[in-house]
């Protein structure tokens, strides 16, 4: 059985600033125009629409937001949409002006390609990432010229999956502004006929709801329609801003005459299994609990207030039993006892007993648990008909007896040899998450991650809810032999009430006239045999009610399922079967435009002659303390303002890029060690940035072989009595008088009023003054036994827009506009590099063609970047010549 995610989406539409800026005053920014109520800086966005459309569980959703820039300048707009871990992004549209532009999946190496390319060009690819517990945010941004409209169109799939004996669609709203035209509709077709269907929201009082909500359903067909006014959406009867903001859920259950249903469209099926009415199968269940020194405080207390609700839910012809571990492995009774009265008084003292201490031993305490079941087993000491079940609860990695992670799955494997599944419950986020997926994947269980909140207790209490009532083990669904293709997974070790079986495949012969399936499992009293005969024309009839839903969705179903499951597959592979799996995978999801962790979305929009491109890829279950890797659908497009970048880095070499020539222009500084230059100086912001040139370990009697860098950086904030010195071992901020000293290996954010300072440890350090200035000093640091070279640092000015007009400095001189031109491209003296003539400043120049290296993305390699080459320490291109730039000392 797959436990459930249950399916949701947040929808959030945010309006920003253009990435070229506008005034700050809005009355300047937008003249006399009066704008729409509910719009903000100049955006209206007029229309949002969710629509759901499900058929037998299967979820196609359209989301559409509808915007218009009022401004008299171009604004950027934001669209942001959180949605289902569980769900593939199928597609996403951006339409500027009547003019669309479409989403296309490629193969993710492709797509990676094609986003570097635009990345290196300067352009912005939007984001999606994990957000909370079962969602990924999508993000995507586009310019908006003045007075234009654009219309964002997201679109994903998923299998709603039964949970506690509802299905579940769980949407958050939050829009930011009033809406003109808000609607959320879901319309509901399940051949088995609906038997119960409700919404809610949590953000709006019953009596508006009433009158801005409608529900209905009958026979087959169910409908939802949520359409508040712009009244509704107050947060006061007066007020501009929305009320809308937290969750609109909407549950359906579905008529279970018979326990299966079976549906086929197109030579596809889709088999559902759910019985009702069974006896609940005896469990056995072994809970293995992190007590480690790590569980200490709320965590602890969290468990044990959790173990001892479950203790109230036990049932009497069920055994248990408890290990704890931290370093050593303790159990409560040598062997499963019986769940009676008496047994389960003793078990709530010794949980409330239970406390924390030591390390983390992960790999005895499983193997003590599977003994403890395998043994109940063989000795006959549980019922015959009884299923056995392993949880384990921690809240870290192993780190005492053994701590390899592949050894321990090796082990557990072996113990488990198939008989039961585990079931690995995460605790928070310092802890390797795959390595748990991996190990339960493997012993047909699954894990869960369990979030430090103030309802853990009732997560885990949760999970064990899911697995309490197992009615059915060792499930097989079976159908004639040779009349079936391509099955998705049908051999299930346990049924739990409330959740349901769901197995598709293809049809060897669509001529057929009958189609029989056979489920079969153990039940608490006997074995049992469901049988489903279908009626090929009886379908045939069923086919006629398609005007009403999505057309081939029994095949997509298919395709969905069968990824996911390939996927999980593939997370245990090796070798020669991981790379069929893979290739598996791959094919399914190019063919069927799903966005998974081998896909991703590229749209490509024109923007002034040149393509902006888009990127979306699909993120896993990584660790959260960090962003987790991109992994859906996402993208982003919008004009790159015409600035240039600059910077220094290596030996030193300084790097001009400008985009409106889509070329650079680069050139050398040769100083002697200890010199200090002048990078940038603006008199009116009153900021400065100096840097110290260091040499080579070793000296070199030949000049011309001599290498410099930068050793010592010194940027200075006059306004703010501010200053911060960058050295190759530290990094020092004074206020005034006052030191604050970090290492480059800390990982720090150290805020003020108009500051921010990022280190990054061992990597970069990103510095920003208010809005419209920030500057990244990388550090690179050479292997230690190298004979010649030094650690050194880079510099780089990834905005400026904030500086002033009266800026100057080897590198501020360049933050205003300049022109030049290049002719009489030949061949110079070294043939892989040609020479020009280039015209700048009045000055007519010997150029040399070559390239440099750009270390903001990739510290050790670095990216090329191809650059016109100024001889002589830049002279014609920097104002004067460069010792006008040496000054005596950083600050």
């Amino acid at each position: 059985m797959a436990l459930t995610r249950w399916p949701c989406l947040i929808l959030t539409l945010l309006s920003g600033l253009a990435v070229s800026g506008f005034p700050r005053n809005p009355s300047r920014l937008l003249g006399k125009r009066s704008l729409p109520e509910g719009a903000v800086d100049g955006i209206e966005v007029y229309s949002t629409k969710v629509n759901c459309k499900v058929t037998s569980r299967f979820a196609h959703n359209v989301v559409t937001t509808r915007a218009v820039n009022h401004a008299n300048t171009a604004k950027e707009v934001s669209f942001d949409v959180e949605l289902p871990k569980t769900a593939f992004i199928t597609n996403f549209t951006l339409t500027i002006d009547g003019v669309t532009y479409p989403g296309n999946i490629k193969e993710k190496e492709v797509a990676k390609k094609q986003y570097e390319k635009a990345v290196s060009q300067g352009k912005t690819a939007g984001l999606v990432k994990a957000s909370g517990r079962k969602l990924e945010k999508f993000t995507v941004s586009v310019n908006v010229a003045a007075g234009s409209k654009v219309t964002f169109e997201l679109t994903y799939e998923e299998l709603l999956k039964r949970h506690k004996g509802k299905y579940e669609m769980y949407l958050k709203v939050q829009p930011k502004q009033l809406v003109k035209h808000f609607e959320i509709t879901a319309d509901i077709f399940e051949p088995q006929g609906i038997s119960t269907l409700d919404a809610e929201a949590s953000f709006i009082t019953n009596d508006l709801l009433g009158s801005a909500l409608t529900k209905s359903f009958s026979g087959k067909k169910g409908h939802v329609s949520f359409k508040p006014s712009l009244d509704q959406q107050r947060s006061c009867p007066t007020c501009t801003d929305s009320l809308l903001k937290g969750d609109f859920i909407i549950t359906y259950d579905v008529n279970r005459e018979s326990p299966a249903n079976v549906q086929i469209v197109n030579g596809y099926f889709v088999h559902f299994f759910a019985p009702q009415g069974l006896p609940v199968v005896p469990k056995s269940v072994v809970f293995v609990i992190d007590v480690s020194g790590s569980m200490h405080g709320r965590k602890m207390e969290q468990t044990k207030d959790a173990l001892l609700k479950i203790l109230e839910d036990v049932k009497e012809d069920d055994y248990l039993n408890f290990i704890l571990f931290s370093g050593d492995v303790t159990t409560w009774k040598d062997s499963l006892v019986q769940a009676t009265p008496e047994n389960i008084q003793e078990a709530r003292k010794f949980v409330m007993d239970i406390h924390d201490q030591g390390m983390t031993n992960i790999n005895d305490a499983l193997l003590r648990g599977i003994s403890m079941l395998n043994k109940a087993r063989e000795e006959h000491t549980v019922p015959e008909r009884s299923t056995s079940i392993i949880i384990m609860l921690t809240d870290g990695d192993a780190n005492v007896g053994e701590s390899r992670p592949e050894k321990i799955q090796e082990n557990v494997r072996n113990a488990i040899d198939g008989k039961f599944p585990l079931y690995n419950l995460g605790f928070g986020n310092n802890l390797n998450y795959n390595f748990l997926e991996n190990m339960a994947l493997e012993n047909h269980g699954i894990a869960r991650r369990i979030y430090e909140d103030s309802d853990a207790n009732l997560q885990l209490q949760g999970f064990y809810e899911e697995v309490a009532n197992p009615l059915l083990t060792s499930v097989e669904v079976e159908y004639p032999q040779n009349a079936i293709l391509d099955l998705t997974q049908n051999s299930y070790q346990h049924f739990y009430d409330g959740s349901e079986i769901v197995v598709a495949g293809r049809l060897a012969d669509e001529d057929m006239n009958s189609f029989k399936a056979d489920v079969k499992g153990h039940g608490a009293i006997n074995d049992l045999t469901f049988t489903e005969e279908v009626d090929m024309k009886e379908m045939e009839k069923a086919l006629q009610e398609r005007e009403y839903i999505f057309g081939d969705y029994i095949e997509r179903l298919w395709a969905y399922l069968t990824i996911e499951q390939l996927l999980d597959k593939r997370k245990n592979a090796r070798g020669e079967e991981k790379e069929n799996l893979t290739a598996q995978a791959l094919e399914l999801s190019l063919k069927y435009h799903f966005v998974t962790p081998l896909t991703s979305m590229v749209v490509t929009k024109p923007e002034d002659n040149e393509n902006q491109t888009a990127i979306a890829n699909k993120p896993g279950e990584g660790p959260l303390d960090t962003e987790v890797i991109p992994s859906m659908a996402y993208l982003t497009s919008y004009q790159v303002p015409k600035t240039p970048y600059y910077y220094v880095d290596g030996d030193p070499h300084f790097i001009i890029q400008v985009p409106e020539k889509d070329d650079a222009i680069c050139f050398n500084i040769d100083e002697d060690p200890g010199t200090v230059l002048r990078l940038i100086q603006d008199p009116v912001t009153g900021l400065t940035v100096n840097g110290q040139i260091i040499g080579e370990k070793t000296g070199s009697s030949d000049s011309q072989a001599r290498r410099t860098y930068f050793g010592k950086l010194g940027i200075a904030s006059a306004r703010m009595d501010f200053r911060i010195e960058v050295t190759l071992e530290k990094i020092t901020l004074w206020n005034g008088d006052a030191p604050s000293t970090f290492s480059w290996l800390d990982t720090v954010m150290i805020t003020q009023d108009g500051l921010s300072v990022m280190i990054n440890r061992k990597k970069n350090m990103v510095v920003s003054f208010g809005d419209g200035v920030t500057f990244v000093v990388v550090l690179h640091q050479v292997w230690k036994k190298e004979p010649a070279h030094h650690d050194f640092l880079g510099f780089y000015v990834v905005d400026s827009r904030g500086m002033s007009a009266q800026t100057h400095g080897l590198l501020g001189q360049f933050f205003h506009p300049f022109d030049f031109q290049v002719s009489d491209v030949h061949p110079g003296s070294d043939p892989t590099k040609p020479d020009a003539t280039m015209v700048v400043k009045n000055h007519q120049l010997t150029v040399t063609r070559g390239s440099q290296k750009d270390y903001r993305k990739d510290i050790s390699v670095g990216r090329n970047v191809a650059c016109w080459f100024v001889h002589n320490n830049g002279q014609g291109l920097i104002d004067g010549i460069h010792r006008d730039y040496i000054v005596p000392n950083l600050f």
